[in-house]
């Protein structure tokens, strides 16, 4: 074969391969992006305690925040984790249906989350945080002393401030040790909201929390609880006991209970 018919066959070949060629869509390089990790989609999401917009990458949900403002939203992601980020129309089926459920109480509804960035220490306050019940609120003291840190409650209460998806990780349930309320990632006006929708007598345990009564014992049963363990909330009047501290549960011969593990709360 002569030079001139191996070029005349290159030159058809190559003819051939262009008319195949077509441009890339123009949503392929956002939607790889986003597949792995190194944007983000978000989309509103209706909640007990308002609009929220939900951020999302493949590794899961990256960021829970409520605003009303789409670019403050962007603006504050952006400089946060340091990604870009574009809103879409929906959440996608699956994780929207899960992170639904997980906001109704569903302990077990599999959110997978984002925490790339996270520590160990703040990982180990996340995933303690889970284990609280709805309805249910433990002390900053409690997660520290679970997590075998008991002089990091300080600690507990900044890494959970800093928590980027309130609500699916629930810090909300987390209160100061002296039974009250304290603050809330999203403000504590929502972190009312939020433990009422879960069914927590919010008005029965800031009393409590207003004359020093940390922990309630059945006389029947001589177990002593946190104020809204579901065990305590079992307790009629008539034998209720009511305790200040773990020291004086313990000297009236009281043991703790194994749901709420009374034992962890510093006082």
């Amino acid at each position: 074969m002569t030079e001139r018919s191996n070029d005349m066959i290159e030159d058809a070949v190559e003819g051939a391969l262009h008319d195949l060629a077509a441009e890339a869509p123009a949503t392929l390089l956002p939607s790889t992006l986003l597949a792995v990790g190194l944007a983000d989609g978000y989309a509103p999401l209706d909640s007990p305690i308002g609009r929220l917009f939900v951020a999302f990458n493949g590794r899961g949900v990256s960021a829970v925040a409520l605003a009303d403002d789409e670019a403050a939203f962007e603006r504050r992601f952006v400089g946060t984790f340091g990604r870009p980020i574009r809103r879409v129309g929906t959440l996608p089926g699956q994780l929207g249906r899960a992170i639904e459920r997980r906001l109704s109480g569903d302990r077990r509804a599999p959110v997978p989350v984002d925490l790339r960035n996270a520590t160990p220490f703040e990982r180990a306050v996340w995933d303690k945080a889970l284990e609280i019940p709805p309805g249910e609120v433990r002390p900053y003291g409690w997660v520290a002393a679970e997590i075998g840190r008991p002089r990091a409650a300080r600690a507990v209460g900044s890494v959970l401030g800093r928590n980027p998806v309130p609500l699916v990780i629930p810090c909300h349930r987390v209160v100061r040790s002296d039974g009250r309320i304290g603050d809330y990632a999203l403000g504590s006006a929502w972190k009312r909201a939020a433990l009422m929708d879960e069914g927590l007598d919010l008005e029965r345990l800031e009393a409590l929390a207003h004359v020093g009564i940390r922990f309630l014992g059945s006389d029947t049963t001589r177990v002593y609880c946190l104020p809204t363990c579901r065990n305590a909330r079992r307790i009629r009047p008539a034998h209720e006991v009511r305790f200040r501290s773990r020291v004086d549960a313990l000297s009236a011969g009281y043991r703790p209970c194994r749901h709420c593990r009374p034992g962890a709360a510093a006082g």
